[in-house]
């Protein structure tokens, strides 16, 4: 079985194109595995748009053996650096060169740092799955002008338990956030600060107290860690710094044109992020953003971008371009990475670049 997504372009009748196939990774949740070859063809294109040397074309779902794939073709063999861009598509398992009617492995290397438990070992309500997390922070990189394999500063304006800031970290970056939730701005530093104590990384952390004028603000969490002794002594370490404080003062935390990409999984519709003006919780997704991207985008470097992801029945994607828009922002033209999660709850992911 195979479904094509687009065709090959005019100029290659008479020629063989090197043929690939991705295999995907088995998703925890069932419902989002159902989405995943799918999504992985929207990122594969995006991808192959944004930064891969090599055209690619051709793509599609296929069955190979039972097991579900994303096969596609390339106008020359794939490089080292197109391979080793393809290793963190967020739901591939194994890449292979199809060669008639076998496959041969192709040696994958993600920019993955830290072992992976450091993602999957969470489990709470409400937790966003992590291969969306790694799909998102995966197109919100590339639709900047930074590139993937880059020391960044991320930033998650709404970070509950931490699953974007440790997507982050896996790859390398320093990763910054804020959230209104006590609870879980605890349950993150108790569980950041036993992981690294057990993985026995060099680091220092502490939680902070953040006065303005006196009065307590906000709390926050600093930590650098190293891998190993030697790289600390060094000064090879990443960062993290967490508030537990309204996003809307971000800016009372964090300095303008701070972090290359400013990620985000934005609340589908329940309490969340900010009190705004009338003391209780925002219940509306759309009207924390209004409220929010501006603070956001000043946060913001030029040429870096703000990916979100939003629950559509809670607004439209007209709509919310439109609020990234007058934030200053320039939405990006992306694949479609709709989907659905529950009977409540169809998600997509929305970018726009500062300029």
């Amino acid at each position: 079985m195979r479904r094509r997504v687009s065709s090959n372009r005019g100029g290659t009748i008479g020629r063989t194109m090197p043929r690939y196939a991705l295999l995907i990774l088995p998703a925890f949740n069932r419902v989002y595995g159902e989405s995943a070859a799918r999504l992985t063809l929207a990122e594969l294109a995006f991808f192959g748009r944004r930064a891969l040397e090599s055209e690619v074309s051709d793509l599609g779902e296929s069955v190979i053996g039972g097991l579900p794939y994303v096969t596609f073709e390339t106008a020359a063999p794939l490089g080292a650096g197109d391979v080793a861009l393809l290793s963190n598509l967020s739901s591939v398992y194994a890449l292979y060169g199809i060669e008639g009617e076998l496959l041969r492995p192709l040696t994958v290397s993600p920019l993955d740092r830290l072992s992976s438990d450091l993602i999957t070992i969470q489990k709470y309500a409400g937790k966003t799955n992590e291969h969306f997390t790694k799909l998102l922070l995966n197109v919100t990189v590339l639709a900047s002008e930074r590139r993937l394999d880059e020391r960044l500063s991320v930033f998650d304006p709404l970070c509950g338990r931490g699953t974007t800031l440790n997507q982050a970290l896996m790859y390398g970056y320093d990763a910054y956030g804020a959230d209104v939730d006590t609870k879980d701005f605890e349950a993150y530093t108790g569980f950041l600060k036993t992981w690294l104590k057990n993985k026995r990384f060099k680091h220092t952390a502490e939680i902070v107290p953040v006065r303005r004028e006196r009065a307590l603000v906000g709390r926050r969490l600093n930590v650098s860690f190293s891998r190993s002794k030697e790289e600390f002594k060094s000064g090879d370490t990443q960062c993290v710094s967490v508030v537990n404080a309204d996003t809307l003062r971000s800016r009372e935390f964090f300095k303008p044109r701070s972090f290359d990409v400013v990620v985000t999984d934005a609340p589908y519709g329940v309490q969340h992020g900010s009190r705004g003006g009338g003391g209780g919780l925002s219940r509306s997704p759309l009207e924390l953003i209004r409220k929010a991207a501006p603070v956001w985008a000043e946060l913001l470097r030029p040429g870096g971008a703000l990916g979100i992801s939003w629950n559509t029945y809670g607004g439209t994607r007209d709509e919310l371009a439109g609020i990234l828009a007058k934030a200053g922002l320039d939405v990006v033209d992306l694949p479609d990475f709709e989907h659905w999660v529950d009977q409540a709850i169809v998600r997509d992911i929305m970018v726009a670049r500062k300029p």
